[in-house]
């Protein structure tokens, strides 16, 4: 695994989507064909790229977004939102039509799905992504990558990343499967447990069961698994074993975007120079915090907020 946080490379880079969400809140999702009465709506900044790009920028870290916007009216709402976080986007290009957007829907258990339409995503092309990392990588040691954009794409990405000595870091959600040769370019996975299930064909349940697909993962040249379990914590797979970091319970109010608190925190705490236990400690107070509040960008918390609550917990 490449060592972050060497020298003057303290940075993230973020190579990912970003969709303007349009979220609807009701007591319970609708059966098919059916039309309920919902209690609330959002429009907000989201995308798992750019959200991970706003968690990774109030983590503290000096993050850089890779990413295409349209020229609709989302554009103001996507260039604002990730400014506000502090994330450099000289590489957030600007393509002709509609932005990306994601319909989620969240039901009174906090429970969600969505439909994610790319748009504006399907424009990253190799030529940009290049351009970019070769201009980030003197200052960038960690690099962050999903699956919402071109699949034909993470390749390319990770095979870069590598090339340029950054520690790749892959969220792959929506899970799909990737060619073989990927994984070796993949210093860090993040898989929930139906990702990894889905990924490795071993079925996830618990400890014992994420810990075995997490050796899948390195069998296949990925340094290190992090598998995560929601209630039951983080599974933590490496050469050298195997550890569970545990859980921090809240009241959950939605789960949007947890994940990408997660990762993106998890990038952060690693271009700082952090272990990777150490990293997923931050990560899972940073994911735990993010369920406590309604939508994706805007429950993303601040460094700030996760060391306090850190600290109560101890």
């Amino acid at each position: 695994m490449a060592t972050p946080s060497t020298e003057g490379r303290n940075g993230v880079v973020i190579v990912g989507s970003v969709t303007a969400d349009v979220t609807t809140f009701s007591q319970r999702l609708p059966a098919r064909g059916e039309t309920i009465l919902g209690d609330h709506f959002t429009l907000m900044l989201g995308g798992k790229g750019a959200n991970q790009a706003v968690a990774a920028g109030r983590a503290g870290a000096r993050t850089s977004f890779v990413g295409c916007v349209g020229d609709d009216l989302f554009h103001d709402l996507v260039v604002d939102g990730l400014t506000d976080a502090g994330v450099d986007l000289t590489h957030l290009r600007t393509v002709p039509g509609p932005t990306g957007v994601a319909h989620i829907r969240v039901d009174a258990s906090a429970q969600n799905d969505i439909v994610m339409v790319p748009l504006a995503n399907a424009e990253l092309n190799t030529d940009q992504i290049d351009a970019a990392l070769d201009a980030l990588a003197p200052s960038t040691s960690v690099l962050l990558t999903q699956l919402e954009t071109p699949s034909a794409l993470t390749a390319h990405i990770t095979a870069r990343g590598r090339e340029l000595g950054m520690t790749v870091i892959l969220d792959p959600a929506p899970a799909a499967p990737l060619p073989a040769e990927v994984w070796a370019n993949i210093d860090i996975v993040t898989p929930n447990e139906t990702e990894a299930s889905i990924l490795s064909g071993i079925e996830v349940t618990d400890a014992a069961t994420a810990e075995q697909a997490g050796r899948w993962f390195l069998d296949h040249g990925v340094a290190a698994a992090v598998i995560t379990l929601a209630a039951q914590g983080s599974c933590v797979v490496t050469a050298d074993g195997a550890t569970l970091v545990p859980p921090l319970p809240v009241a959950a109010v939605d789960t949007t975007a947890a994940g990408d608190a997660y990762a993106g925190y998890l990038g952060a705490a690693l271009a700082n120079g952090a272990s990777l236990t150490d990293a997923v400690r931050l990560a899972t107070a940073a994911g735990a915090l993010t369920v406590t509040k309604q939508g994706a960008s805007p429950s993303l918390p601040v460094r700030a907020d996760v060391d306090a609550f850190l600290a109560s917990r101890v």
